[in-house]
């Protein structure tokens, strides 16, 4: 659930106990080991940890005017969740996985707790499902200017696959030319026939006044 609040004393004042003290306590192990050039506030609606444009001047592909997403923590309806974007965008190991989420995943369950991942969200429900010690040793593993370049060689690669950038721009240039092209022609097509009666229509409106000549055509029909 994305909140209103506009800082990040409203976002966790604004939580049940519980939930406030677990995430309190995880967001304290984030700062403890988060790299300065990695800022923390307010973002998509949840507590976020960013590459400022100060250090990343591009920002967010998606939407560059939103600093680079590196992780976040959110209390969700169901369950709570810490946003790992540093693993998820990472450098590829031999099993064409990002480096960092493998050695993750593997840390998580060496400390003894289930990992309840999806592709860079871990959820859970309580604080005692947290290894923290874990979370420290990911914030300090990847710091910003690593995670950028990690960053920006996955996007290199998506480009070249055309699933990010240009290519995806033209790919959408693509369908809206073929979108008009083809209808186009269909209308070209269309006009032909609809051309033909277009100009018999002239000859039906001149015998218009005629009406009762040309209903006469039917009565002598049924008479023959």
């Amino acid at each position: 659930m994305q909140s209103k609040a506009t800082n990040v004393a409203d976002y966790l004042k604004d939580l049940p106990p519980e939930r406030r003290e677990a995430l309190q306590a995880i967001r304290a192990v984030i700062l403890k080991n988060l790299d300065p050039d990695i800022e923390e506030g307010m973002q998509y609606g949840h507590i976020g940890y960013y590459v400022p444009h100060r250090v990343f001047p591009a920002g967010y592909h998606c939407d560059p005017k939103q600093p680079l997403p590196y992780a976040a923590l959110a209390s969700q309806k169901n369950h709570m969740a810490l946003y790992l974007m540093c693993v998820y965008t990472g450098l590829p190991d031999g099993n064409g996985e990002p480096a960092a989420l493998d050695w993750f995943r593997q840390a998580w369950l060496k400390a003894g707790k289930k990992l309840d991942m999806g592709a860079s969200c871990v959820r859970f429900k309580r604080l005692d499902e947290v290894p923290l010690e874990v979370v420290a040793q990911l914030f300090r593993r990847i710091g910003a200017k690593k995670y950028i370049a990690a960053y920006e060689a996955v996007l290199a690669t998506q480009r070249k696959k055309g699933a990010v950038g240009k290519p995806a721009a033209d790919k959408a240039g693509g369908k809206k030319a073929a979108a008009a092209t083809v209808p186009a022609k269909k209308t070209a097509v269309k006009k032909a026939p609809a051309g033909k009666p277009a100009a018999k229509a002239p000859a039906a409106s001149k015998p218009a006044p005629r009406k009762p000549a040309a209903s006469t055509a039917p009565h002598k029909t049924g008479r023959k």
